[in-house]
């Protein structure tokens, strides 16, 4: 895990700042517990669990190919790439710049090097045929999907370090300064801005942008809070806080969402880095619950539970009306979890090691496991296929088994 600390707002790497060494030495151990309201760090290291044989295997998910997508990320780099995703194609982006476009046997369609540092992954936007990346100097570069001609570059006041979200014309962007920005799909102008406010100190990461409704963005920030956003002209619908920090030092206050929210069935769940889940009644805007739970991940919804995976490596499903305790499974503790995902009757989780489990979504029991090469931070499911892409840059799909 990678703190950061504005100063003047820039972002400085807390190394530099010696006043911070003890609080940074203990956050930068992933493997350090915090869970639930356990507002405290504790500076103890865990080692990962040891995986146990499963007894009986089943086959979940087959393999459909395997592509490098370039220049591999640091071993301690705690931000993934995320793959672009559509019917007809994937495209993958490397932390060397690499920019590439693959059909979906796996077979390279076309390929382009952007110059820079890519750190916000691809948004594809399938009716436009528009890929986007953001880079590490802040640029936002547009695409063709279809051919990796470059048609548009617009510069951002701050880094991007979540893929984009593309919607009504527009292409939506969290900058690590803690700007909203609204970009025209066509030519990169900028239409709209909006400020949150900053932590002096947060996690290194950022929530992708994702859709309220058809007209609305919903943001999450580092000051714990969801934005929900006019997704053509910007203007604030209304804002919520999600993580609520407590604590003697601005370590111990930190309350940010990295996890995208998800919203289904007019419901919105969401966990914060402090240590609170919520499940929200949109229709009501009523809290229907509030559990003690502390991740940096998304979550994982289907018709009756709510999954998510904890700083401490648990895998728990609650029910999602009441957030009653369904099951909990702590097989895999300090394995440096990514967000659990559904996909058919089943719950998968990645972890450092580049295994992926396969949980029965009914008992929490682990009954498959496949491997890719590299420690894994996100999964995506798009329908029947499982996308991955790890930290040695290698980029997996996987088909459900019938």
């Amino acid at each position: 895990m990678t703190l950061l600390i504005r100063l003047d707002n820039r972002l400085v790497n807390k190394k530099n700042i010696r006043t911070m060494v003890t609080h940074v030495a203990v956050l930068a151990l992933m493997t350090s517990a915090v869970v639930g309201c356990e507002r405290g760090i504790k500076p103890v290291v865990n080692d990962p669990v040891k995986l146990v044989q499963l007894a009986q295997p089943i086959s979940v998910l087959q393999p459909v190919f395997n592509v490098d997508a370039g220049k591999k990320a640091s071993a301690k780099d705690p931000l993934s790439l995320q793959v672009g995703y559509s019917n007809d194609q994937i495209v993958t982006a490397s932390r060397g710049g690499d920019l590439s476009g693959f059909n979906n046997a796996g077979q390279s369609l076309w390929s382009v090097n952007v110059g820079d540092q890519i750190t916000g992954g691809v948004a594809l936007d399938d009716f436009s045929q528009t890929a986007i990346v953001s880079t590490r100097s802040g640029q936002v570069m547009a695409f063709d999907s279809t051919t990796g001609a470059k048609r548009w570059q617009q510069q951002l006041t701050g880094s991007v370090l979540s893929p984009a979200l593309i919607s009504n014309n527009r292409v939506i962007l969290s900058a690590n300064d803690g700007f909203l920005h609204g970009l025209s799909l066509q030519n990169g102008q900028s239409v709209w801005q909006f400020a949150t406010q900053v932590p002096d100190i947060s996690v290194r990461g950022s929530a992708m942008p994702t859709l309220l409704d058809d007209k609305t963005a919903l943001v999450a920030t580092a000051d714990g809070r969801l934005h929900a956003i006019t997704v053509d002209n910007g203007l604030p619908q209304w804002s919520r806080r999600i993580g609520v920090g407590s604590g003697s030092s601005e370590v111990e206050r930190m309350s940010d969402v990295d996890g995208a929210p998800i919203v289904d069935n007019n419901e919105l769940f969401a966990i914060s880095y402090s240590g609170q889940m919520l499940g929200i009644d949109l229709a009501s805007r009523q809290v229907k619950f509030v559990n003690e739970q502390a991740s940096l991940k998304s979550l994982a919804v289907n018709a009756q539970q709510v999954v998510a995976t904890s700083l401490a490596g648990q895998v728990a499903a609650y029910d999602r009306n009441s957030g009653a305790v369904l099951w909990q499974n702590d097989e895999l503790g300090y394995r440096q979890l990514t967000n659990p995902v559904m996909i058919g009757n089943y719950i998968a989780v990645g972890d450092l090691d580049g295994v992926i489990h396969l949980f029965d979504s009914a008992t929490g029991t682990i009954v498959s496991r496949v491997q890719t090469k590299g420690a894994l931070h996100t999964l995506q499911v798009q329908g029947s296929r499982l996308l991955t892409q790890s930290n040695s840059g290698q980029v997996a799909v996987w088909q459900l088994a019938r």
